[in-house]
């Protein structure tokens, strides 16, 4: 499963989001399997990202989203990414 939300600074701070490393991917699509949790925060771009046989998610800048472990999903870049993320 998918959690989209867009998160106050309060959530930020207290998750301390910006020590979390930083993922860039240019526009590109590929196959993706969750073999833990992931927590990231969106600081630029605009994604899909459809679980497989489910029904497709978008997100982008400023969006908080967590991936299920488990999952196996398609990402699909529509405009370079950037972001925090945290697996576990």
């Amino acid at each position: 499963m998918i959690h989209v939300e867009k998160p106050t600074e309060d959530k930020l701070v207290k998750l301390d989001v910006r020590s979390w490393p930083i993922w860039e991917k240019e526009e590109s699509e590929f196959p993706w399997f969750y073999d833990e949790a992931e927590t990231c925060y969106i600081l630029e771009g605009d994604v899909m990202v459809t679980p497989e046989n489910g029904t497709p998610v978008s997100f982008g800048k400023g969006d908080l989203v967590i991936f299920d472990e488990g999952l196996r999903c398609t990402w699909k870049i529509n405009k370079a990414i950037r972001k925090h993320y945290k697996f576990g």
